[in-house]
């Protein structure tokens, strides 16, 4: 027998136990092997002696008679003695005495006896056996081969509120619900069948007398054999986890909102996540309504009930309908409904219960519950910043157990976390709007007048990216009919990156303003972000890990009268030229650094344009996407201007139906230009000699032309701009100059020189012979300047066509 089994056997058992039979003078009268084996005494060496002289040591005689007393008044007696081994040492032993009386006279002692250690084992053990049925937390059930319950304990009786007893024969599962009940007996049979055991394993146990409540258990279980193998049953441990299981599965529903509720900073989009991540883990319908206001990115009003937007909705399983009020529509809520004094109070609503009153009550029952068999409603306020953003409804319809107080602590938390990410998507949103309408007042709405070229633009806005960025373009008329063309790129995003632009915007029409050249104009934009770069360095308005401030540039200048254009980039790609007979190829240009980076110089490079090219000017978001390649990227671009003398804003839009995603990732400025030259015969240019008779020369000349212009009407105070401009050459410069007239939407005068002197516009006193030159110049003209050139200067008018200037 080994030591395990022999620790569950009653050690008072006939075949276990010493015995010996006392008469009723003490003599031993029978004595078993047992005895001989653990006291050493042989039967023939006791039988017939003294037990008290034998087996009693004489210390313990005081106990032994007491014990003999106690089993003679009371016909039996239990305890443990000291009994004497054959080789003088003392056997501590359990014993067991019984009296055996004929006829009223004691007879005969029956003394059973057993190592006191065994004893004691046997007693612990048959308290644990006795402790898991009347005293231990964890539900005990044993089955029968035939599947059915042979004993239950306390536990068990606690856990289903049926008395002990009254499972005795029943089959196993019988009191669960038919689904749990199957999965009962499918698990006890596997466990009989193969002696595989059962460990920790979690099931529903729902019962039929109370299915509306949810529980679990944590199932172990074993099979039972007796020493020859034969089964005996199953017996299954139960604990109830029930509470645990909720724990568990709410700590879950928090970490899995953590990953699901705020992926974006979209209002409508994280509304709908905190819905879905509801159902179908807390409740069997969800739907989450925002303030109006909220919903437009601004901040709601304190102590605001309405209105508000339906921007959320989830519901589980196909049969189920889903709210009246669908995902974006307004909802008004009356004023007794549970959402209204959620959002007038902002504090959560609990009704485990709902009667047929509070499902339904009258045309605007407005969203208080997706379907008639709604029963059990929460509502809690999202609030933020003390802000009540909207509220958070849930029903439970399908699910029979009603909302508890912990699934109201739940629901609050998760609105708790969400109305923070809501209303960081709401401000996201007041500085997107905010930013777009900055940029949006920053940009060209309309192409100025003008007869250098035909314009085409798009400006698109990142879609996904954070913040708005920098990117620019800009059509900007000269003098001498011509135009200057620019785009723009500024570093970084967001409000700053739009601010600069409009700043850089500013500085590049005052220097167009100054008839620069191209590479001039860069080289001053380059000096200006410098400067920017160090009032945000002094101000510690760095962004981590960004330039300062940067941008790249590209500045065109087109002279529809040459057909000459002169180009100059800063760290800007270059652009696409594309020929009147469909040649397309990127003009080969010096880079230049970037803007900002200071101390390098630009370089322009004019060629000729054919009337007809097309001139594409593009910020990098359109070739730079992060899914092609930026060769790949200008390829496609050169393919789709490839036909220039297709309708411009037809190639424009091919322009961005080949290249540009549904959702950009970075903003987009295009501009294409088709170039134009004026008729040869709207143009006069004539040299003069720089001598006292040029003034009455150029006088003569104009007057000539504007009659055959037919522009009689312009003659007086053009002949005027002529004479007094060729005067002040004559005056102040040397060599030849140049007159030039040009009609197109106005009357251009020019008169060029070699002196790179600046005219000043100055008041005459009284008593001055000269000086007022240029004011008259300056009063007959709508418009007057000076541009300067590598060869000299140019001093321009222009009066409108439509008669004189006032």
């Amino acid at each position: 027998m080994t030591e395990l089994s022999a620790s569950y056997d009653d050690p008072f058992a006939p075949r276990l136990a010493a015995l010996a039979v006392l008469d009723d003078r003490g003599a031993v009268v029978g004595w078993n092997r047992r005895a001989e084996e653990l006291l050493g005494h042989s039967g023939t060496a006791v039988i017939g002696r003294q037990a008290f002289e034998v087996l009693v040591d004489p210390r313990d005689l005081p106990a032994v008679r007491e014990a003999a007393g106690s089993c003679r008044r009371a016909g039996a007696w239990f305890g443990v003695l000291n009994v004497r081994h054959r080789d003088g040492r003392l056997v501590e032993m359990g014993l067991r005495a019984q009296t055996f009386s004929r006829a009223g006279r004691v007879r005969e002692w029956l003394v059973a006896g057993a190592l006191a250690a065994d004893v004691v084992d046997w007693q612990r053990d048959r308290a644990i056996l006795d402790g898991l049925y009347r005293q231990c937390p964890i539900g005990l059930v044993v089955h029968g081969p035939d599947l059915k319950v042979l004993r239950v304990n306390r536990a068990v009786e606690r856990f289903t509120g049926v008395p002990a007893a009254d499972f005795r024969g029943l089959p196993t599962g019988y009191m669960l619900l038919p689904d749990d009940a199957r999965k009962a007996v499918d698990r006890v049979r596997q466990v009989m069948e193969t002696g595989r055991p059962l460990i920790y394993s979690e099931q529903f146990a729902r019962l039929e007398a109370d299915p509306a409540r949810e529980r679990v258990a944590l199932v172990s279980a074993f099979r039972m054999e007796d020493r020859a193998g034969r089964v005996l049953g199953v017996a299954e441990m139960i604990e109830d986890i029930t509470e645990r299981h909720r724990a568990q599965r709410r700590l879950a529903l928090l970490d899995q909102a953590g990953s699901r509720i705020g992926t974006t900073l979209d209002v409508a989009q994280t509304a709908r996540e905190l819905a879905e991540v509801m159902v179908p883990h807390l409740a069997d319908h969800a739907s989450v309504d925002l303030l109006e206001s909220v919903t437009c990115g601004e901040e709601p009003a304190r102590a605001l009930a309405g209105p508000v937007v339906r921007v959320g909705v989830c519901g589980i399983g196909t049969q189920q309908p889903g709210p009246p009020h669908g995902q974006g529509a307004p909802v008004e809520f009356a004023p007794d409904t549970p959402q209204s004094r959620c959002l007038a109070e902002g504090r959560p609503v609990l009704e485990p219960v709902l009667s047929a009153g509070s499902v339904s009550t009258g045309s605007r029952q407005d969203a208080h519950a997706p379907d008639p068999g709604a029963h059990s409603l929460i509502v809690v306020p999202l609030a933020a910043r003390g802000l009540v953003l909207g509220v958070l409804t849930l029903w439970r319809s399908s699910r029979p157990d009603p909302f508890e107080a912990d699934d109201l602590t739940l629901a609050q938390e998760l609105g708790s976390r969400a109305a923070v990410a809501i209303d960081n998507a709401r401000r996201f949103t007041q500085q997107q709007q905010t930013a777009f309408t900055l940029q949006s007042s920053l940009l060209p709405r309309t192409v100025p007048d003008q007869s250098a070229v035909e314009v085409a633009l798009r400006y698109l806005p990142a879609s996904a990216a954070p913040g708005l960025g920098g990117d620019w373009f800009d059509v900007i008329p000269l003098s001498g009919a011509r135009v200057a063309l620019v785009v723009g790129d500024v570093v970084g995003r967001g409000i700053h990156a739009a601010a600069t632009m409009g700043r850089l915007r500013t500085a590049v029409h005052t220097l167009a303003s100054l008839d620069l050249e191209p590479d001039e104009v860069l080289s001053r934009l380059d000096d200006l972000v410098t400067l920017l770069a160090a009032e945000q360095e002094a101000f510690g308005e760095q962004p981590v890990g960004e330039q300062v401030v940067g941008a790249t540039c590209l500045y065109a200048v087109y002279d529809p009268v040459s057909r000459r254009c002169s180009v100059a980039r800063a760290g800007h790609p270059p652009p696409v030229v594309t020929g009147p007979d469909g040649h397309v190829a990127l003009l080969d240009l010096p880079a230049g650094p970037p803007l900002g980076l200071g101390g390098l110089p630009f370089e322009a490079r004019e060629i000729d344009l054919a009337a007809g090219s097309l001139l594409c000017l593009y910020t990098n978001g359109i070739i730079g996407e992060r899914n092609i390649d930026a060769d790949i990227g200008l390829s496609k671009l050169c393919a789709a201007l490839t036909r220039p003398a297709d309708e411009l804003e037809r190639t424009c839009q091919a322009v961005v139906d080949s290249l540009v995603p549904e959702h950009p990732s970075d903003d987009i400025a295009l501009l294409i230009a088709r170039t134009r030259m004026l008729p040869p015969e709207d143009v006069a240019s004539w040299q003069l000699t720089l001598e006292p008779a040029g003034a009455a020369r150029a006088r003569a000349l104009t007057s000539a032309k504007l009659t055959e212009w037919g522009l009689e009407h312009l003659a007086f105070s053009t002949e005027l701009i002529a004479s007094e401009l060729v005067t002040n050459a004559y005056r102040y410069a040397s060599g030849p100059a140049t007159l030039r007239l040009i009609r197109e939407r106005s009357l251009v005068c020019e008169v060029s020189d070699a002196s790179h002197t600046a005219p000043h516009l100055r008041r005459a006193r009284t008593t001055d012979e000269g000086g007022r030159g240029l004011f008259l110049v300056a009063q007959m003209a709508e418009r007057w300047g000076t541009r300067y050139t590598r060869e000299g200067k140019t001093v321009w008018t222009e009066q409108p066509l439509a008669g004189t200037h006032p």
